[in-house]
C-alpha cells in the first residue's frame, strides 16, 4: 500500500484555518457568529442594487477580535464604461475657462428639498430588545433608507456617498452624547458639506444647539470669508457661526511644493478658539461652568507669546476610546450638560479638519490628522477641562446632488483609489488660472526652444490629458518599464496640490460677482485678516520664476521639496508645515500670495 505523501506547511496551515472558522461558525453559511462575539461588520449597503466600493482595506488576522475594516469607506462603484467614457473625454474635450458666475453655488442646488436627501436615523427600540435584534432592525430600517434614496432620484444623480452602516451608528451614537454639535466644513466650499436635513435633525427632533464652523479660513480670501459667513447667515438665522483655522500665518513656501518641516505643528496658535467658547457661553448661558475653558485659552496665548510654544507636559489630557459597548442599548440622554459638563459633538465630511480642531482646541496633538479620507475609524472623547468634553467623530458623506469631480477636489473620496482623476483635473483646470500657476509646456512644444515655449504653450488647446502630461514631464514623473511620462501619478498630484490648498480653487455664494466691493470694504475685513494673520493686504507677490520655487525635474529627489503625493497615507503630524523657509535675498516674513496667483485677490 503506498505511503501517503506528508502535508506540506501551506496546506496544514490552510486545514487549521478551516477548522477554526468552521468552530467558530465563521463560514459563508454562519452570519450569526461575530455577532455572538460582538464584533459584527454590517454588510447593509445597497450591494443588491449596485456595486459597492470597499475603499481602506486593512489587513488582518481572522484570529483576532479587532476587525480594522469594520468602519472603512464604502461608496458607489463605478461601471467600467463610466469610466473609460471619462478617459475618452479627457483626452478629446478642449479645456474652456468658465465664468465668476459658475463658480457660485446655492445650496438649495446641492440638497434640494424635494428630493429627500435626508441621512439614516436610528429606528426606535425598547430594553426588551435584544442586541441582536436591534442590530437587525437598523439594518431593514438602512435598507428602506436607500431603497427610498434611489426610488427618488434617478442613477448617476447622486453623489458618492457613505454606504457602510457602522460609521452611520458611530454618528447616531455622537449626536446622543452630545449637548452642542460642532459642524465642521471647509469654507473653500461649505455648501458641499452642510447637509440641511442633519441641521434640522438637531435643532428640531433633537432640541439641540449647532455651531457652525467655517475652518480652514486661512486658504480664502477674507471678503470671501466674510461673504459665506453671511449667506449660511441668511439661510440658517438661528445659527450660531465662527471662523476658525488651525494654523494663521503659515502660508505655504510656494504654490506647488512642499517642504516637510521636522518640527512639530504650532497646535496652540490656532485663531479661533475664543469665538467657539463665546457662542458656547450664549447657549449653554450659565449652566455650565466655562470658566476653566476661558482660563486655559488664556494660559496657551500667554505661553506662545512668551515662549514662542506650548508646553506639552503642563497638562494632561483624558482620552476615553470608544468601543462596541458604547453602542449597546442606551437612550439617548434627555439631560443637557449632565454634571454640569459640556460636551461638545464634532461632525464633519472627511477632510473638513475636524481632528484639527480638536487637536488646537487642547493645545497639542492628541488626535492622529491625515488627508486620507476615513483616517478617523470610530468616536472618541477627550477632556479638554474639567467642565468641557470634545467627542471627535469619523468623518461622513452625505447624499447630495453635487458634481463628483468636484467631491473629489473637495478631499472625500481617496485620492489614491481613484480609477479616472483626468476628468477631476479637467473641472480644476477650467476654474483656475493653471497655466500661470503651473507654467506648463504643451506637449507638442517638448523638442523647441524652451525660450519660446510657454508663450507658445499659451495659444494651444489644452485638454485635461495634456495638463497631466506636461505636469509629469515637468516633475519627472515616469513609468518604471517603459520610461514614458506617468499621466496618472500627475494627475493625482495635481488633485492633492488642490485638496492641500497649493492650488486653490474657491467656490463662492451667490450673488458674490455683483457684490463683490461691498464685501471688499466690509467692517468685518480687518477682523477676519488678524484671524488668518495676515498683516497686510498683499502678502508677497505672485511673480516668480522656476529658480525661486526652486524646483527643476532635473534635481535629484533629495535636494527637491517632497511633492504632496510621496507621503499621502501618513499621518500629517506637522499639518501647517511649520513656517516657510526664507532665503537670504527675500526679506523676513515674505510669503508668496497664492490669491495673487490664482486671480483670486480680492482683497488687494
Amino acid at each position: 500500500m503506498p505511503r501517503k505523501k506528508p502535508f506540506s506547511n501551506k496546506q496544514k496551515k490552510k486545514q487549521l484555518q478551516v477548522k477554526r472558522e468552521r468552530k467558530r461558525g465563521s463560514g459563508p453559511s454562519s452570519r450569526n457568529a461575530s455577532v455572538e462575539r460582538g464584533e459584527r461588520q454590517s454588510d447593509t449597503s445597497d450591494s443588491e442594487t449596485t456595486d459597492i466600493r470597499r475603499i481602506n482595506q486593512q489587513p488582518f488576522s481572522r484570529e483576532g477580535r479587532y476587525d480594522p475594516n469594520r468602519f472603512r469607506l464604502h461608496f458607489e462603484k463605478e461601471s467600467k464604461e463610466e469610466v473609460e467614457k471619462r478617459k475618452k473625454l479627457a483626452r478629446e474635450k478642449v479645456l474652456q475657462q468658465v465664468s465668476d458666475k459658475e463658480l457660485e453655488v446655492d445650496i438649495n442646488k446641492i440638497y434640494p428639498s424635494e428630493k429627500g436627501l435626508g441621512f439614516p436615523r436610528r429606528p426606535s427600540w425598547n430594553y426588551e430588545m435584544t442586541r441582536e435584534n436591534l442590530l437587525k432592525k437598523e439594518e431593514k430600517s438602512y435598507r428602506d433608507y436607500l431603497d427610498e434614496l434611489h426610488s427618488r432620484n434617478p442613477p448617476d444623480t447622486l453623489s458618492h456617498f457613505e454606504h457602510n452602516l457602522e460609521t452611520w451608528r458611530q454618528l447616531w451614537r455622537v449626536l446622543e452624547m452630545s449637548d452642542v454639535i460642532l459642524l465642521i466644513v471647509d469654507i473653500r466650499h461649505p455648501v458641499l458639506q452642510f447637509p440641511p436635513s442633519l441641521y434640522h435633525y438637531i435643532t428640531g427632533d433633537l432640541q439641540k444647539q449647532a455651531i457652525l464652523v467655517l475652518n480652514k479660513a486661512d486658504l480664502c480670501p477674507p471678503p470671501l470669508v466674510i461673504a459665506w459667513k453671511h449667506y449660511m447667515a441668511s439661510q440658517f438665522p438661528h445659527l450660531e457661526i465662527v471662523c476658525f483655522t488651525s494654523h494663521p500665518g503659515q502660508p505655504y513656501s510656494t504654490v506647488l511644493q512642499k517642504k516637510r518641516m521636522r518640527k512639530k505643528a504650532d497646535w496652540g496658535h490656532a485663531g479661533g478658539p475664543i469665538d467657539i467658547l463665546k457662542a458656547c457661553q450664549n447657549i449653554t448661558a450659565g449652566r455650565v461652568d466655562l470658566s476653566s475653558w476661558e482660563q486655559k485659552i488664556q494660559r496657551d496665548a500667554v505661553a506662545e507669546r512668551f515662549d514662542g510654544e506650548c508646553d506639552d507636559g503642563a497638562e494632561s489630557v483624558l482620552m476615553e476610546h470608544q468601543t462596541d459597548s458604547a453602542m449597546e442599548l442606551s437612550s439617548p440622554s434627555q439631560e443637557l450638560y449632565k454634571d454640569g459638563i459640556l460636551t461638545l459633538g464634532c461632525i464633519g465630511f472627511p477632510n473638513v479638519g475636524k481632528s484639527s480642531v480638536i487637536n488646537s482646541l487642547v493645545g497639542r496633538k492628541v488626535v492622529s490628522v491625515s488627508r486620507t479620507p476615513g483616517h478617523t475609524k470610530y468616536f472618541q472623547t477627550y477632556y479638554l477641562t474639567p467642565t468641557v468634553k470634545l467627542c471627535d467623530c469619523p468623518g461622513l458623506v452625505f447624499p447630495s446632488r453635487v458634481n463628483k469631480q468636484l467631491q473629489i477636489l473637495a478631499g472625500i473620496y481617496p485620492v489614491s483609489q481613484l480609477q479616472e482623476p483626468y476628468s477631476s483635473v479637467g473641472y480644476l483646470c477650467e476654474r483656475t488660472e493653471f497655466l500661470s500657476v503651473l507654467k506648463l509646456t504643451h506637449p507638442s512644444l517638448l523638442e523647441k526652444d524652451p525660450h519660446d515655449r510657454n508663450q507658445e504653450s499659451e495659444k494651444f488647446n489644452w485638454t485635461a490629458w495634456d495638463v497631466c502630461e506636461a505636469w509629469a514631464e515637468r516633475r519627472g514623473y515616469k513609468t518604471a518599464k517603459a520610461a514614458r511620462h506617468d499621466v496618472y501619478r500627475a494627475a493625482n498630484s495635481l488633485l492633492r496640490l488642490a485638496i492641500d490648498g497649493r492650488l486653490c480653487l474657491c467656490l463662492r455664494p451667490p450673488g458674490y460677482s455683483c457684490l463683490r466691493e461691498q464685501w471688499e470694504k466690509h467692517v468685518d475685513l480687518q477682523d477676519i485678516m488678524v484671524l488668518q494673520g495676515r498683516t497686510t493686504e498683499e502678502e508677497g507677490t505672485g511673480d516668480r520664476d522656476d529658480e525661486e520655487d526652486g524646483e527643476s525635474s532635473t534635481e535629484p529627489e533629495e535636494e527637491r521639496d517632497r511633492d504632496a503625493d510621496d507621503d499621502e497615507d501618513g499621518d500629517d503630524e506637522d499639518e501647517g508645515f511649520g513656517h516657510p523657509r526664507q532665503k537670504d535675498n527675500k526679506p523676513p516674513g515674505f510669503t508668496v500670495n497664492m490669491y495673487d496667483v490664482l486671480g483670486e485677490n480680492e482683497c488687494a
